[in-house]
C-alpha cells in the first residue's frame, strides 16, 4: 500500500464523523458490559449459590439479549454498532473498515469495558466483579473452539442483519442479533461463560486482576468472527461492488 494511501486512511479515521463513531462505540460498549456484568452480580446477590442455579444462567442470557439489542439500536446509524472487538476485527479483515479505524474502535471498546466494570466494582461494595471462566470439564482449546463457534454464529447473524440487499435495517434484525447472543449464553454459560466478546472478558478480568485463560476469549472469537465474515461476503452472499461499508461502521 502506498504511503499516500496509508496517510489518507489515517486522516479518514480522525474526522469529526469518525470521532463520533468512536464515542458511540464507547457509550454502547459501556452500557452493554455494565448491564451484562451487572446482571451476573445481581444473580449472585439474590442467589449466593448462583453457579449451581440454572436461574442465574437464564438471567444473564436475557440481560445479554436485551442489552445487545438496545445498544445496537442506539449505535447502528452512528458507528455501525460493533460493540465487540471480534466484530470489528472481521469487518477490518473483510475491508469494511480501515485498519486505523478498527484500532480506534478497539481502544474505545476496551476502555469502555474496563470503566463499566470499574464503576460496578466501586458502587457495589463488598462484591467482586465476576470473570469468565472455563469449567473443569473443558480444556482451554475446547473452550476456545466453543467461544469461536458461538461468535461465528453471532457475527454471521450480524452480517445478515446488516446486508442492504435484504432491505432497510429493521428492529427485527436488531432483536435477532440480541437473541443469538442470549442463546449463546444459554448454550455455553456453564462451560466457557458464553462471552463471545473479547472486550467484555477483558474488562472484567482487568478489574478482577485475573487474566487466567484470557486467550480463550480472544483467539476463538476473533477466528470465528473472521471466518463468518469471509464466508458471508465471499461464498454465500458475494458483496456488492461497494461492499457493505455503507451500512457498517465508518
Amino acid at each position: 500500500m502506498a504511503p499516500s494511501s496509508v496517510t489518507s486512511r489515517f486522516h479518514e479515521s480522525v474526522t469529526r464523523h469518525a470521532l463520533c463513531s468512536y464515542l458511540s462505540e464507547f457509550i454502547s460498549t459501556f452500557f452493554y458490559v455494565f448491564l451484562v456484568v451487572g446482571s451476573g452480580m445481581s444473580s449472585r446477590k439474590l442467589m449466593p449459590d448462583a453457579s449451581l442455579n440454572p436461574t442465574s444462567l437464564v438471567v444473564v442470557a436475557i440481560a445479554s439479549a436485551f442489552a445487545l439489542s438496545s445498544v445496537l439500536y442506539i449505535a447502528w446509524d452512528i458507528s455501525g454498532g460493533h460493540v465487540n472487538p471480534a466484530v470489528t476485527f472481521a469487518m477490518a479483515v473483510g475491508g469494511h473498515v480501515s485498519v486505523p479505524t478498527a484500532l480506534f474502535y478497539w481502544v474505545a471498546q476496551l476502555i469502555a469495558s474496563v470503566m463499566a466494570c470499574l464503576v460496578l466494582r466501586v458502587i457495589v461494595v463488598g462484591m467482586h466483579v465476576p470473570t469468565y471462566t472455563i469449567a473443569e470439564e473443558m480444556t482451554g482449546f475446547g473452550a476456545s473452539v466453543l467461544e469461536g463457534f458461538l461468535t461465528f454464529v453471532l457475527v454471521y447473524t450480524v452480517y445478515a442483519a446488516r446486508d442492504p440487499r435484504r432491505g432497510p435495517m429493521s428492529s427485527t434484525g436488531i432483536l435477532l442479533v440480541g437473541f443469538v447472543a442470549g442463546a449463546g449464553v444459554l448454550a455455553a454459560g456453564p462451560f466457557s461463560g458464553g462471552s463471545m466478546n473479547p472486550a467484555c472478558a477483558f474488562g472484567s478480568a482487568t478489574i478482577a486482576g485475573s487474566f487466567r485463560n484470557q486467550a480463550v476469549y480472544w483467539v476463538g472469537p476473533l477466528i470465528g468472527a473472521t471466518i463468518a465474515g469471509l464466508l458471508y461476503d465471499n461464498v454465500l452472499f458475494r458483496s456488492l461492488p461497494s461492499g457493505l461499508s455503507e451500512g457498517i461502521g465508518v
